[in-house]
């Protein structure tokens, strides 16, 4: 059986916290706090990035990795 990493990841991508609430980044493949995920709402790019993965979601693509797949935070 494959493992979600989504659901077993036990801390934040970027900050380490305890991950008791968790959501995918929209930038990347980040798992995030609610903090983090809030904060990467501030990034500059953050809107380009959610229209990109909504209309990677309307084509059918639900794993869509973002625009910043592969790169560290911050970008």
């Amino acid at each position: 059986m494959v493992e979600d990493k989504f659901l077993t990841q036990e801390r934040c991508s970027r900050c380490g916290s305890p991950l008791n609430i968790r959501t995918m980044s929209r930038m990347n493949e980040d798992i995030l706090c609610l903090d983090c995920a809030e904060a990467e709402k501030d990034h500059p790019r953050y809107r380009e990035a959610a229209e990109a993965e909504l209309e990677q979601v309307k084509a059918g693509n639900y794993n869509y990795p973002g625009l910043f797949v592969d790169k560290k935070y911050p970008f």
